[in-house]
């Protein structure tokens, strides 16, 4: 799917195609070109009427890429991510967003989940100024609008891991060790796709491109910070949640310790009394015990139970209980 938003004389309006002359610097018109699941079509316009390179053009048609800004001939292309933690099912999901910067062009692609784009797409008509301060600034308001998307899902994620660590101290049980696994693996791909998104954006605050002014500079700068915060709350999670692992192992072993010497006492106290009663019975005469009715059998019961009390108060005695 192609949506075209061009801007001409202070007019922001959606076109049905792009005008190879509106891509000019000299023009006068900013365009924004979104592209929604690309194929063939979309490939052939990034390729014929834009002239990306071919890597790039690769690039952004392909599935997944790590966070990254690379310096082509008259244009910028930067991949950046946005992320949506699925509560339900406990899953924290990235999708890359791959942008195009021209001086009089900005070029989005990615799979159409992206709530920061849509929201500047709606945007863009109601406002013009979207548009009107040029493609780098409407880079900043898509990126902007991406990374505060970032806290409520990190809040998710946050919340989460609280709740799983609750029950790791206060109702442990074996099948927690799933979710923590689960937990470390979302934390994981938050820090895989913040730190270098950090990285991406730093360099655009630090103005190693020229397209980037000073103004934009400091805009970007803001941008950089938010992500800094993101990434030491990432890390945090990631050392919470291994020592979280650490406690949980810790207490499933101690429980394990606690039954295995709850069976060891029962074997044990069990085991003079399966002499006894192995002794007695044998299919043979016993001496001094014959002739003397139901007597000798109490005494034998009374002797195993006084036996078992005995070696209880022992175990209690050396704090074994």
């Amino acid at each position: 799917m192609i949506s075209v938003y061009v801007q001409i004389n202070g007019e922001t309006r959606l076109a049905d195609r792009v005008d190879p002359a509106w891509l000019k610097p000299d023009a006068g018109v900013n365009v924004w070109v979104d592209l929604t699941t690309p194929g063939p079509a979309e490939a052939q316009l990034l390729s014929d009427v834009f002239g990306f390179h071919e890597l790039s053009v690769e690039d952004a048609l392909s599935e997944t890429h790590h966070p990254k800004i690379e310096s082509y001939d008259g244009y910028l292309y930067v991949v950046l991510h946005s992320i949506a933690f699925q509560a339900a099912e406990h899953c924290f999901a990235t999708h890359d967003v791959d942008f195009f910067v021209g001086p009089a062009y900005l070029v989005t692609v990615h799979d159409g989940t992206s709530r920061s784009v849509a929201r500047m797409r709606d945007l863009c008509i109601r406002n013009p100024l979207v548009l009107s301060e040029g493609p780098m600034a409407l880079l900043h308001r898509v990126v902007d609008a991406m990374v505060d998307n970032y806290s409520p899902e990190v809040d998710q994620l946050e919340t989460r891991l609280d709740e799983v660590e609750d029950e790791v101290f206060e109702r442990p049980r074996t099948e927690l060790l799933r979710a923590i696994l689960a937990l470390k693996r979302d934390v994981g791909s938050l820090r895989r796709v913040t730190v270098p998104e950090r990285d991406v954006v730093g360099r655009l605050a630090r103005r190693e491109f020229p397209a980037v002014t000073e103004a934009l500079a400091y805009r970007f700068r803001d941008v950089y910070d938010h992500l800094v915060r993101l990434t030491e709350e990432a890390a945090i999670s990631h050392d919470r949640l291994t020592a979280l692992l650490d406690a949980h192992l810790a207490s499933q072993s101690n429980q394990l310790s606690q039954t295995m010497k709850v069976l060891t006492v029962i074997a044990t106290i069990f085991m003079p009394l399966t002499l006894v009663t192995g002794l007695f019975g044998m299919n043979v005469e016993l001496p001094h015990l014959m002739g003397l009715g139901t007597f000798p059998f109490w005494t034998i019961v009374a002797g195993m139970l006084g036996l078992s009390g005995l070696m209880l108060w022992v175990f209690r005695r050396r704090g074994w209980l």
